[in-house]
């Protein structure tokens, strides 16, 4: 199984989106609250370049957004 962290924050509707799609899927998931965690999300923005979440990394490759397509690919979900 696929190693899935989400750096997401509570209020991110597509963070919500995320989780769901990988508990519908029954893929484990680790979460990252960076609106908690101030270093967390420093290791987010240095991984994806980006502030906005949710950041999605699988495997090593990093997904910036819900892009269910790379999410699948990633995942190698039909």
């Amino acid at each position: 199984m696929a190693n899935v962290v989400i750096y997401s924050t509570p209020s991110c509707v597509y963070c919500r989106v995320a989780k769901q799609f990988f508990t519908e899927n029954k893929v484990p998931y680790t979460e990252i609250n960076v609106a908690e965690d101030y270093g967390k999300a420093e290791e987010m923005i240095k991984k994806s370049g980006q502030q906005g979440v949710p950041v999605i990394e699988i495997d090593g490759k990093v997904i910036v957004g819900f892009d269910k397509a790379a999410i699948k690919s990633a995942l190698g979900l039909p």
